[in-house]
């Protein structure tokens, strides 16, 4: 497993004298990170054209994909990173949809003007619930 770790670092190996922070504790950080960034292009990939309604469905469409690439070299790595670190299928698809609904949530308050109500808040408590129990041992 080692080995899978190692040739999915992002930095230089140095060794373990020299290391400051656990890399044990690196691997979560890395794959939350690369999460948000990817849900942050998919966001804008998914809902940055009703800003605009009169661009024509082509244009729409070629732009949601252009920007989804990016996200797409974003969240691969970062599901490949987290699976080889130790978390499971159902607790990345777990976490990426909370950070979705946050990166969401900000978007559509920040870029679409559009005002949050309460019945969200609460929809999102009971999805933090799930991330309770998909992690819980």
């Amino acid at each position: 497993m080692s080995t899978n770790l190692q040739s999915l670092s992002f930095g230089s190996s140095r060794s373990t004298k020299s290391k400051i922070i656990n890399p044990k504790f690196l691997l979560p950080v890395r794959t939350i990170l690369l999460l948000i960034a990817s849900n942050i292009f998919m966001t804008f990939a998914w809902y940055y054209h009703l800003k605009d309604t009169g661009m024509a469905l082509w244009k729409a469409i070629l732009l949601s994909w252009s920007i989804a690439f990016f996200e797409y070299c974003l969240m691969v790595p970062a599901n490949r990173l987290g699976y080889a670190g130790g978390f499971s299928a159902f607790q990345l698809k777990v976490m990426q949809e909370v950070i979705t609904l946050v990166v969401f949530s900000v978007f559509a308050v920040l870029v679409l003007k559009e005002k949050f109500q309460w019945n969200y808040l609460v929809a999102f408590f009971f999805l933090l619930g799930a991330v309770y129990f998909v992690f819980r041992k």
